[in-house]
């Protein structure tokens, strides 16, 4: 055999499908959408709308949202298909594998341990700055030592907070998806309640002066906010990692995905309107400009509260993430193109033990040690290469006869939605910067390397007929 034909072998379903039989089947549409909004609304709802007002989109922001969103819904309905047809662990790793071949599904998975990992262990990081704000209030501190990453030149050695968290959230979905997708959905309705406080706070302090003009940038302004805003929804395609877990797969994944969508931007237009009608749009470039509008208002009690939030946010974005990380590695190990001891589910918990222990040791150590501020933008690149794909692999799905999606949802518009999305997410490719690119390039060097000396010797498909 070839070595092209050898990198374009594709995985069978059915071997797909009886492997992750071992996992429960427990999760609704919405834990989906609860997952996703967990992945999606961060800190960045607190923060996005102002900034981003200020300097580029005035009032007109909220269009800005509208635009991305309809972006990100193209790519939205290409992941709700193939989970629908599809309904495997593994996400954009797996889905790759079975339309297009071992060699693109390996690169699919490494963009995404890119996406998800470093996005926990930046958001570690975060959510440390957040909970030495909070405890600073109650007379409390971190010693110095213990409070940044390795930096002895600054008297920091291992940031303690950043290390715990991740480990509380194994400890929590080590409880098992049920148990752990309960906590999870609880507190992201307490995240929302806090926003729609938020909402209901600051509806009194509008001033409707402050939406005029109302897109004072103009039409490139609005396309601009657009292009900004647009990172602010990936997550949600951290839903799709958890087919093999869910009950009627066919019907709960789109609702999942693309409810998911739907509830986090109604969120951002929400927030967006009633932000810009708080304060005028030119005052908003600060770095916390939710609780300045609040201050302004002299509701200066909320501030709390928005922190409370703020690291809710966090945490549900860092379960979601590690949850779907944990069931990526699994998939990598299923196929033999990791040690084989990573693709094991216990059989008592029904859950992939030794994936997630991985998993946590390395976002832990990574987000408690080392300095993330210039790998953050890896997180959007891994994500648009895996949209891109996902994309254009509907068009060899419906190809498929032997993949039948008989009462599942389907693209409309086919084959011109999948491919405006394939456009859509190239153009985005293109805007991110040079720097970006190399760092990518040289992630993307270390997994051609891994892959050819070890993945593609040990792969399941060597010992298939």
């Amino acid at each position: 055999m070839s070595l092209r034909e050898r990198v374009t072998r594709k995985e069978d379903l059915a071997r797909y499908l009886d492997q992750d039989q071992k996992f429960d089947k427990t999760l609704g549409s919405s834990d989906l959408i609860a997952m996703g909004v967990g992945a999606v609304i961060g800190t960045g709802i607190f923060i996005l709308p102002g900034t981003v007002a200020a300097v580029h989109s005035g009032p007109a922001i909220v269009l800005s949202f509208v635009i991305a969103a309809l972006v990100c819904s193209t790519a939205a309905m290409c992941y709700a298909e193939f989970s629908s047809a599809l309904p495997i662990a593994g996400s954009a790793y797996s889905f790759g594998n079975v339309i297009f071949g071992e060699g693109v599904g390996w690169f699919l998975g490494w963009s995404l341990i890119l996406e998800y990992m470093l996005a926990v262990a930046a958001v570690s990081t975060g959510f440390a700055s957040y909970f030495n704000s909070f405890i600073a209030g109650f007379g409390l501190q971190i010693p110095h030592f213990l409070n940044g990453p390795f930096d002895p030149s600054h008297g920091t050695y291992f940031n303690i907070v950043a290390f715990l968290i991740v480990w509380v959230i194994y400890l929590l979905l080590s409880r098992g998806v049920s148990t752990s997708m309960k906590i999870n959905n609880l507190m992201v309705v307490i995240k929302i309640a806090i926003i729609i406080l938020f909402l209901l706070v600051g509806i009194f302090y509008i001033k409707p002066t402050n939406w005029t003009p109302f897109a004072p940038f103009g039409t490139k302004g609005v396309f601009t906010g657009a292009s900004l805003v647009f990172f602010a929804y990936l997550g949600f395609d951290s839903v799709s990692a958890a087919a093999a877990e869910v009950k009627q797969p066919e019907k709960n994944m789109p609702r999942g995905i693309i409810g998911t969508l739907v509830v986090c931007t109604l969120l951002y237009i929400l927030v967006s309107v009633v932000l810009t009608g708080m304060v005028k749009y030119t005052k908003l470039n600060v770095g916390n400009p939710v609780a300045f509008a609040l201050q302004l208002a002299h509701q200066n009690w909320f501030a709390g509260v928005i922190s409370i939030g703020a690291m809710l946010g966090m945490f549900t974005m860092m379960v979601s993430m590690i949850y779907s990380s944990s069931r990526l590695i699994y998939s990598i190990g299923r196929d033999g193109l990791f040690p084989a001891f990573l693709g094991k589910i216990n059989e008592k918990t029904h859950m992939p033990s030794h994936s997630m222990l991985g998993v946590t040791i390395i976002i832990s150590l990574t987000g408690s040690m080392l300095s993330l501020d210039q790998l953050t933008n890896l997180v959007n690149i891994g994500t648009l290469m895996a949209f891109t794909f996902v994309s254009a692999g509907i068009i060899p799905l419906r190809r498929r006869k032997d993949i039948p999606n008989e009462g599942g949802f389907k693209v409309p518009f086919y084959p011109v939605l999948p491919i405006i999305s394939v456009l859509l997410c190239i153009f985005m490719l293109t805007q991110l910067s040079g720097e970006t690119w190399l760092m990518f390039l040289v992630w993307l060097a270390i997994g051609i390397v891994i892959y050819f000396s070890y993945g593609i010797k040990h792969s399941q498909l060597n010992h298939q007929k």
